[in-house]
């Protein structure tokens, strides 16, 4: 096989694996001999707190890269090489140091992540090495799917339509790397470290392992194989916190230890073959893809409302605002299911989709606070955070996103309880305080009757909050406050 470049630099980036990875497998069929690196970006790392579950994990999935690399490619030396620093200046340090006539990276769709790319193509130019970067995060990118009149979508359904009807006519081919690993070189004497320690890069170690998240491709391709066997049934169970409903693939598919294509192939499969639950989590994959498309299409959503209408509603402010915000995010708002959601997403980096749009509601619909500080916390805390999915959530629970809830549609945050956690499984997971109580008055102690909380050993205002707001008069509230957007 003719070979375009001599010498090429694959840069890992939100593709952390081996199988049915685009980019490395372009760059091995592209180049006579490969080198492989990941960059920790001192520009990202440098504001995160010292232990932080991202940085953990995508280390641990490094080190299994190393391995997978080293196993590809058979030789003595080979593996990844890790480099710490500014992004774009070790990338172009790396590539003039090797020699190489190419470097070669998978899409990254975030506003800052294209401003890098673009320093970095520019400088490589300047220094005489082409860039090449292909599609792999996603099914569809930027205006792949739009509507007969060439615009993009802003409404899901008929996204979902076209994107299923487009997907029909096109097969999702497997970029199998294997048959190329030959070109997967030793690295240089100077550059066979291992993968350096959360020490190294100046972080520690955050509760990852005491949560039992899997993590590499093993990690993804085991939770894939224990979610196929409950996929049938997502469409029953999806929405109930307490109950093993989700695939839990959403901190793998931010970082690429899975491949998008090998999900949507199978669910595209069993769909075709009748499961409900399968369908229901297709759809689940083509949302992810819409609000891709959303930041790309509509970049104004990154800072301010999708419907700029809405950026006239005049939110709370001041000590206030900052006081009922501190106890959202402290988990003390005194409505439980809420405070559970908190609890779980600070404890361990994960909330579940179902409470997403409780917290989020209540957070904006209740407490009157601007989506855009839920939005930031969340991003501070999610190891599953990907900008356009937190961006579009946030967007919709506020009602000023594409295709979002009517800004009249407020959540109930103890119907919701009701509903979703009637049995208190989860509520009592995370707030132990309130086990003792009965289920009756669980989702809203403060129905308890004084010998209830008395027996259960709650005191309202002390080892359990009272409401900080009463739902119904803050519903009212609500719907003054986005009466701006009807004019």
């Amino acid at each position: 096989m003719n070979k375009q470049f001599e010498t090429g630099l694959m840069w890992f980036r939100r593709d952390l694996r081996v199988t049915d990875n685009a980019a490395l497998c372009l760059a091995l069929k592209a180049c006579r001999k490969l080198h492989c690196v990941f960059v920790f970006d001192t520009e990202i790392l440098d504001p995160l707190p010292r232990a932080d579950r991202r940085v953990e994990f995508i280390r641990e999935c490094l080190c299994e890269l190393d391995e997978n690399l080293r196993r590809l490619c058979g030789a003595a030396g080979s593996g990844l090489i890790v480099r710490h620093g500014a992004a774009a200046q070790e990338i172009l340090s790396l590539a003039t140091s090797l020699r190489v006539q190419a470097v070669f990276a998978a899409h990254d769709y975030e506003p800052l992540a294209i401003q890098r790319d673009a320093q970095v193509l520019g400088a490589l130019v300047d220094a005489g090495i082409a860039m090449h970067t292909c599609k792999d995060h996603v099914i569809f990118e930027g205006r792949e799917i739009l509507t007969q009149a060439g615009t993009p979508y802003s409404v899901f359904t008929p996204y979902k339509n076209r994107w299923l009807a487009t997907v029909a006519q096109h097969r999702l081919p497997p970029h199998d790397t294997a048959p190329f690993a030959i070109a997967l070189t030793p690295r240089p004497e100077g550059l066979q470290q291992n993968v350096p320690t959360l020490a190294d890069i100046g972080f520690h170690k955050s509760n990852l392992s005491e949560l039992k998240i899997p993590t590499g491709e093993s990690g993804g391709r085991k939770l894939f194989e224990d979610f196929f066997e409950r996929m049938d049934h997502y469409h029953e169970t999806r929405d109930f916190p307490s109950v093993k409903g989700p695939s839990y693939l959403g901190v793998h598919l931010r970082f690429g230890s899975v491949s998008i294509r090998q999900l949507v192939a199978v669910a595209l499969q069993r769909q075709a073959q009748g499961s409900l639950g399968a369908a229901v989590w297709l759809s689940e994959l083509i949302w992810r893809d819409f609000y891709f498309s959303i930041l790309a299409n509509f970049p104004h959503v990154a800072q301010g409302a999708f419907k700029r209408e809405y950026d006239a509603i005049q939110w709370e402010h001041g000590k206030n605002a900052e006081t009922l915000f501190n106890a959202w995010c402290e988990g003390r708002t005194g409505y439980p299911l809420v405070d559970a959601a908190m609890a779980q997403i600070n404890q361990t980096g994960y909330m579940h989709n179902r409470l997403r749009m409780v917290a989020g509601s209540f957070l904006v619909k209740d407490l009157g606070i601007d989506w855009r500080w839920g939005e930031r916390y969340f991003a501070r805390q999610l190891i599953d955070f990907d900008l356009s999915a937190n961006n579009g959530g946030w967007q919709w629970v506020s009602s000023s996103g594409c295709d979002a809830q009517p800004y009249f549609r407020i959540f109930n945050p103890v119907s919701q309880s009701e509903k979703f956690d009637s049995a208190g499984k989860f509520i009592r997971r995370y707030l132990p305080q309130l086990a003792p109580l009965p289920n009756k008055v669980l989702h809203a102690p403060w129905s308890a009757s004084a010998a209830q909380l008395q027996m259960a050993g709650v005191t309202l205002g002390q080892n359990y909050p009272a409401p900080i707001v009463a739902h119904d008069a803050a519903r009212a509230l609500t719907l003054q406050r986005y009466a701006v957007v009807k004019k």
